[in-house]
């Protein structure tokens, strides 16, 4: 199918949209008329509201598609001089897959290898075409793979599918702003559905295209190589995701950052560490199957259909793909520099940012313990020593229970040298900051695995057993001599924090319009709290503005802007209905909060109510209850 052709039915599927949307609204004009001749004036009144709003969205809409620009391009440009080698590879992949070369390349901060045309007249007239290239993605593919994924990508180019996707893509825009603006009303509900047919049948388009730009990869690399290339993707993402998550935001979320030659550096020496990881990966069965809705086919469908392909004979290039960018270092440093929001951050290299990162990270749980103690010590700030008094004076049972440990559990029965106690996992990080804060161990980088602890002497101290022992009244004075062998006073180290924060919490789900004490709020729903927004009481709109509110800022600083419920601070919670959701939540403190769902409100994601009845019900034989 040509490309003109592709962008006229493109072109139609979108104006059967508009056109659908002006029969609706005409036929909402014909029943107001119809309404007013005979008489019945608070019906027609309410009919010409709501195709005076429907006639508003939709112009409103278009206005707004019709002047969102483009974001401009960013990264920086890799010039031929700069990367002779990649450019060559670029140039011949083009007379391979029959299109003309990019005019630009540039380094993108992610995962990503992509292509872009600046085209024109609903792309039926070509312009500037610039590529994208990932530097973790140059960072874990080898040249042969990365041929593989340039060859893909030129294909795109070769099926003028770079064309049609301004046409798609403008689609998307106008229907999406449309249905935005419509939100709430009956003719937005008739809209939605054949913006479901529109975006059913892109996705369909999309998922062919990226079969026939596969094609170009067997073609240009052969099969075998192709497919290790499709492999290869998504496990470069899978450790892309975990480099941020266990390195990078351990150390944001305490006002530390890597430096700009680090960030990058970072990734590739968790790359070279944890080689048998990634092999792993690697070997994981992928799905065959997708839902309708994917803009891409998945990796084991687009496997498979290249076993049906006609193989090429072709011979790897195993180089690492970084040799194709001699400066790539410097490179990746100004695009960090570019990319990377900063702000007050205090920058450092990976072996001084660690050790205060982790050591945060710890107090934090160790705090909810100390925090626990202190309210059946009767104490304003607890310490280890506060700690290790109760459980030596057997009120380690209710310390359990305070934490939300299961009493019943069996291996309260068991434990001993050999069976763990329940409670030394909330034990150990209070161990560990104890000895970091009294200066008798420091924290350790490891790109192979966790960072480690070590005593003044190198050594790991073997902080499972030692809170194992802590966790039992007779273990109590052994870990108290132990202490004292390192030189910590346990009355000197503790509690830090006084209240809990929302430091590496997750979103779980959202509910827009809850009223808490009879003010409404939309209230973000964490694995570790809630946090409770303000908001108007127009229910309209409400998805889009959780979303908002979840994209503006990281969650611990939501939870520091807006009011945070922590479930350590919760002692009881009561469920009076679970849909519209009714509950009173009471605090250690003696607050009472009444949360009380609107009909109307809209939800982050399916499902958001069943999340938090869920943990309020799991609050309900909370600690004190």
């Amino acid at each position: 199918m040509s490309t003109r052709l592709r962008a006229v039915i493109a072109v139609l599927t979108l104006a059967g949209f508009y056109v659908t949307a002006l029969l609706v609204i005409a036929g909402l004009g014909a029943l107001t008329v119809l309404a007013f001749r005979s008489g019945t004036g608070p019906l027609a009144g309410k009919l010409g509201f709501v195709t005076i709003a429907a006639v508003v969205g939709v112009v409103v809409a278009l206005w707004k598609v019709a002047r969102a620009r483009p974001e401009p391009p960013s990264g920086p440009v890799l010039l031929r001089a700069e990367a002779p080698e990649l450019w060559a590879m670029v140039d011949e992949l083009a007379v391979l897959t029959g299109t003309r070369a990019p005019d630009e390349i540039r380094l993108a901060p992610d995962v990503n290898a992509g292509v872009m045309e600046d085209a024109r007249l609903l792309g039926l007239v070509g312009g500037t075409r610039r590529m994208v290239l990932g530097v973790p993605l140059l960072h874990g593919l080898s040249v042969a793979q990365l041929r593989s994924v340039l060859a893909h990508e030129l294909g795109h180019y070769s099926h003028d599918d770079t064309r049609l996707s301004v046409v798609v893509h403008r689609g998307r825009a106008a229907i999406g702003a449309t249905l935005a603006q419509l939100s709430g009303s009956p003719v937005g509900w008739l809209l939605r559905q054949y913006g479901k047919l529109y975006l059913l049948v892109s996705a369909a388009t999309s998922r062919r295209q990226e079969l026939a730009a596969d094609a170009k990869s067997v073609a240009a690399v052969g099969r075998a190589t192709a497919q290790s290339a499709l492999r290869e993707v998504p496990v470069l993402d899978a450790a892309w995701d975990f480099y941020l998550e266990r390195y990078v935001m351990v150390g944001w979320e305490v006002g530390l950052a890597p430096t700009s030659d680090a960030f990058y550096g970072g990734f590739r020496h968790l790359l070279a560490a944890r080689a048998q990881e990634l092999s792993d990966m690697r070997d994981v069965p992928r799905p065959e199957h997708a839902s309708r809705w994917d803009s891409h086919p998945p990796i084991g469908e687009r496997i498979v259909t290249m076993d049906r392909l006609p193989d090429v004979p072709h011979t790897p290039d195993a180089r690492p793909a970084t040799v194709l960018v001699p400066r790539l270092d410097v490179l990746a440093t100004h695009l960090a520099d570019e990319v990377l929001a900063v702000e007050d951050r205090r920058r450092l290299p990976w072996e001084e940012l660690v050790p205060p990162a982790i050591a945060a990270a710890q107090q934090r749980h160790a705090d909810s313990v100390h925090r626990a103690a202190a309210r059946l010590a009767g104490v304003q700030r607890a310490t280890l020593g506060t700690v290790l008094d109760l459980v030596a004076q057997g009120r380690g049972d209710d310390l359990a229970r305070e934490l939300g440990i299961d009493r019943d559990h069996p291996a309260f029965e068991e434990a001993g040298e050999h069976v763990p106690h329940p409670m030394a996992d909330a034990l150990e990080p209070v161990l560990s900051s104890a000895l970091v804060n009294a200066g008798a161990a420091r924290w350790h980088l490891d790109w192979a695995g966790p960072a480690t602890l070590r005593d003044r002497e190198g050594d790991e101290p073997a902080l499972s057993a030692w809170a194992n022992l802590a966790s039992q009244p007779a273990g109590v004075e052994h870990v108290r001599a132990w202490l004292a062998g390192l030189g910590v006073e346990p009355q000197a180290v503790g509690q830090v924090h006084e209240r809990a924060t929302a430091h590496g919490a997750s979103v779980l789900a959202g509910l827009a319009n809850v009223a808490v004490d009879g003010v409404d709020h939309d209230v973000v729903v964490l694995d570790r709290g809630l946090v409770l927004v303000p908001c108007p009481k127009k229910t309209d709109g409400g998805k889009a503005r959780l979303i908002g509110v979840v994209r503006s800022a990281p969650v611990h600083q939501l939870a520091q802007v807006h009011r945070f419920v922590s479930y350590e601070d919760v002692r009881t919670a009561t469920v009076r209905r679970s849909s519209p959701v009714q509950a009173t939540v009471e605090l250690h403190d003696g607050t009472r909060l009444e949360l009380k769902e609107r009909w109307a409100g809209e939800y982050l994601a399916k499902g958001s109510q069943e999340i938090l009845v869920g943990h309020l019900h799991s609050l309900a034989g909370a600690p004190g209850a």
